[in-house]
């Protein structure tokens, strides 16, 4: 939906956002191939002020990592520091902790990540 100018269609926040967090994705789910163990240090692209460093074999750190990739990092980034298997595992809860346009624009893409969350709470 754009909102209209006398002379040219101006978007809306969540069209420019949407179409950001759209040219962000994957590929595929299988190339994620982020740690599955260790700590991941976040460039200052992704993370200018606060933590930057993360266990990924504790759950917060991790979901923090998770969250904060899935909203600040660019396609490489999302390819580099997040693990498909990871994910998956925790994107019933992950979904939750995440921004509504984040979460429909990963799950357009991803079905399946809709499918685990309906496995998971049945």
């Amino acid at each position: 939906m754009a909102v209209s100018s006398s002379r040219f269609p101006v978007p809306n926040a969540g069209e420019i956002l949407r179409a950001r967090y759209t040219r962000r994705l994957p590929v595929r789910l299988e190339d994620l191939h982020g740690p599955a163990h260790g700590t991941v240090d976040l460039p200052l692209h992704v993370v200018w002020s606060g933590q930057r460093s993360f266990d990924v074999d504790a759950l917060r750190p991790r979901m923090g990592l998770y969250r904060t990739v899935l909203a600040e990092g660019q396609q490489q980034d999302v390819v580099d520091f997040l693990n498909r298997d990871l994910l998956i595992a925790q994107w019933p809860v992950l979904r939750t902790l995440i921004s509504r346009l984040v979460r429909d624009v990963w799950e357009d893409a991803f079905p399946e990540l809709t499918t685990i969350r309906t496995a998971t709470a049945a």
